[in-house]
């Protein structure tokens, strides 16, 4: 693993584009405009960054049911990660009782065209599908005795569900780099690394 922190792309991207299956019903999951702000989140199986705080993200799902269109994505190689195949992020999905869509980023063109770098990796668009956050879940980490509460997160969705913008003092998220396929590791992945 090598600890790695989010690319924070610029505010005011439009959100990428696609069109992926979900690892639960196979059913094809795209972000479309649907009124309500967008979460698009980089999320694997065995990464303990993810582990601390996967109970949370299934809390944030079921707490922003209806508000806020909810995608979440596994980007990571399969083959080298089996942890992370589609089989095993389903049974982290129903056991979770995750709300939102888990889907399967075969190709990793999904996580490069948002240039995510690590999991978690968060970005938040308002209903224009325009960046509005980008950056940590909370201040809670596995080496850390700060409490798993969302805060960062929860702050810009609410922001943006009253009709403000999420403030702009965002610290990135820090967790394992996505496992990338030969070839496919990004340019930005060594900027994303975290100096020692």
């Amino acid at each position: 693993m090598a600890l790695t922190a989010s690319t924070m792309m610029d505010l005011g991207t439009v959100a990428p584009s696609f069109s992926l299956s979900d690892v639960r019903t196979g059913k094809n999951v795209s972000p479309t405009k649907s009124g309500k702000p967008l979460l698009v989140m980089f999320l694997c199986k065995h990464c303990p960054f993810v582990v601390h705080v996967k109970e949370e993200l299934a809390r944030i799902g079921k707490d922003y049911a209806g508000k806020v269109d909810v995608i979440a994505i596994s980007a990571n190689d399969a083959a080298s990660h089996p942890d992370d195949s589609p089989a095993n992020l389903k049974k982290m999905a129903e056991d979770l009782g995750f709300v939102f869509p888990l889907c399967h980023d075969e190709s990793q063109e999904i996580a490069l065209a948002y240039t995510a770098a690590c999991t978690p990796d968060f970005f938040l668009f308002d209903a224009d599908h325009k960046l509005a956050y980008r950056g940590q879940l909370d201040g809670s980490r596995p080496s850390n005795q700060v409490k798993v509460d969302g805060r960062d997160l929860r702050a810009a969705m609410d922001a943006l569900l009253a009709g403000s913008r999420p403030s702009a003092i965002q610290y990135p998220s820090v967790g394992c780099n996505i496992k990338w396929k030969a070839g496919k590791q990004p340019e930005y992945f060594e900027s994303a690394l975290v100096k020692k």
